[in-house]
């Protein structure tokens, strides 16, 4: 019996340790295609010169943004022009919510087709095809007689948002520089900041329909400027286009030096790299299905990432950061400032756009777990506060009118560095990377969904809590319930291996104690295994 138990016991050991090396060696090849050119640092220089064609790249590609500003502001300076006696265009509240909301929930259901498309034609072809939908769209709106038209051509232009962006956000991961790309990403939120700048400052000046006509420039502004820089190498390569994929490198990396002890340029360096990517990544797909794919969301690293961050977009729409946005004007007409409504969402707008540049800071030198906490909690102290005098001024307690405004401001400031943009910088972390497309794109596209049950439940809400001190209040409610929920749920990822993560999950359903601990997950699984098989072996 002891023979037969040790050499149970011996070879559970083995099988058990065959696991975990086989195990490693499979998270280290999936950790090794992650990088775009990892393995080529030591021979890239850092000095700016060499990032001038990668920035200008970016700068370019990810201007449609302003157009996406504009279409999820815009919102906010129609359906105060259509709620005027003189308009021309008569809405009832629900069709407001509507015309607001409907272009959230067309951007997930674009985004489908979108992925498609800059797989086939490329990232800046599909940039350049986000123009027609655009114009489509915003000539509809500019001549609609009806509601029906208005929401059709802001469905169109939820199209172009998504044909617009997504590329873009695509293309800067594969040209930009790996210590770089956070930085350069960031084009992106301030472009969509300005363009809500933008919208707020044109309702103030124009008529609807003529700011409708002038997002038609917007739009063919990118389509023409794209012209001027190359397509991605990356995906020249994946579609057997080598000799456009080394012209493309040659123009990135037209300043780089000649690295030391080689004969190659870096950008011949760099072509190596990614035939020898493209490889790898076939290999992989060819190894896993859509069955096998699926299967690993009915694991712990599957489903409890997904399910986290679900909840923290829940959160992070009703605690008022989109409805505030949509809804600017009408918000600040019935916060009784005193202050034109105009003049301050422009104000909030510019919060918006030199916060979106400081997030690049932020988001590099901070832990996202601890931002989340701290900001949802001055969120929740800004929303209250800007509630309480709100209904003191309607009751005629206080004169101090501007104080819901500052508190509004400060409670942007809160949410840009911490609800607003942290949720959707974990939807590539937290993830595997068998499933980390998939699962992008099925959160991407839950966190429009929610945004649009959002909006649309503006006039619900202020309706149910009695005005808009009472909306504000429960903005507040909803922030700090969102602090509890990322104190004992979410995991921190800011720094932290992306193996680690996927053993976090594995083990933990509550996070305590971190990730980064002296005994990772895995070997303490492995180290309790051993322990009760040897207690087995004893007793036997």
């Amino acid at each position: 019996m002891d023979t037969v138990g040790g050499s149970c016991y011996s070879l559970n050991l083995q099988e058990n340790e065959r696991r975990i090396r086989e195990e490693r060696e499979r998270e280290n090849k999936f950790n090794e295609t992650l990088g775009s050119a990892g393995s080529l640092s030591r021979y890239e220089s850092k000095r700016f010169k060499t990032l001038l064609p990668q920035m200008m790249a970016s700068a370019i590609s990810a201007l449609f943004h302003v157009v996406v500003g504009i279409s999820l502001a815009y919102s906010a300076i129609l359906l105060p022009q259509l709620e005027e006696e003189s308009s021309d265009l008569k809405i009832t509240k629900a069709q407001g919510s509507w015309i607001a909301s409907v272009i959230t929930i067309t951007i997930p259901v674009s985004g489908m087709t979108c992925g498609f498309l800059m797989d086939g034609m490329g990232r800046l072809n599909t940039i350049k095809l986000a123009m027609i939908p655009a114009v489509v769209g915003w000539i509809i709106i500019a001549t609609s007689k009806s509601v029906m038209m208005m929401i059709i051509g802001r469905i169109i232009t939820g199209f172009a948002a998504a044909w617009g962006t997504s590329p873009a956000m695509v293309y800067i991961t594969e040209i930009a520089r790996a210590d770089m790309r956070g930085s350069l990403m960031s084009f992106a939120p301030a472009y969509t900041s300005l363009g809500v700048v933008l919208a707020y400052f044109q309702g103030w000046m124009l008529h609807w329909r003529t700011v409708a006509w002038v997002c038609n420039v917007y739009a063919v502004v990118p389509f023409v400027l794209v012209m001027f820089i190359p397509e991605s190498p990356a995906w020249l390569v994946s579609k057997g286009r080598n000799d456009q994929a080394k012209k493309s490198l040659n123009w990135f990396n037209k300043y780089q030096p000649q690295p030391q002890n080689k004969t190659q340029t870096f950008a011949q360096l760099q072509f190596e790299y990614l035939l020898k990517e493209h490889e790898d990544k076939e290999k992989l797909r060819m190894k896993g299905g859509m069955a096998e794919r699926a299967k690993e969301f009915l694991k712990p690293t599957g489903y409890k990432p997904l399910l986290i961050l679900l909840g923290l977009f829940v959160f992070q729409q009703f605690s008022g950061i989109y409805i505030t946005l949509f809804y600017s004007i009408t918000f600040f007409q019935e916060v009784h400032s005193g202050m034109d409504p105009y003049f301050v969402s422009i104000l909030i707008g510019g919060v918006r756009f030199f916060m979106s540049i400081v997030n690049t800071y932020m988001l590099k030198t901070f832990c996202r777990r601890t931002l989340i906490i701290y900001g949802s909690a001055a969120m929740a102290v800004c929303m209250f506060v800007s509630g309480l005098y709100t209904h003191w001024i309607k009751e005629g307690v206080t004169t101090l009118t501007w104080v819901p405004v500052l508190a509004i401001l400060l409670y942007v400031v809160t949410s840009m560095v911490s609800l607003l943009s942290i949720p959707w910088t974990m939807t590539a972390e937290l993830f595997p990377i068998e499933i980390r497309g998939v699962a992008h794109s099925i959160v991407y596209s839950s966190a429009y969904l929610i945004m649009f049950l959002s909006i649309q439940s503006y006039n619900t809400l202020k309706d149910t809590f009695k005005g808009v001190a009472g909306l504000q209040w429960f903005f507040a409610v909803t922030s700090l319930a969102g602090l509890v929920y990322a104190y004992i749920l979410l995991p921190e990822a800011h720094g932290v291996k992306l193996a680690d993560i996927q053993e976090y999950f594995k083990y933990n359903n509550v996070y305590i104690g971190g990730i980064n601990t002296k005994e990772s997950a895995l070997k303490k699984a492995d180290r309790m295994e051993k322990e009760q098989m040897e207690e087995l072996v004893n007793r036997v």
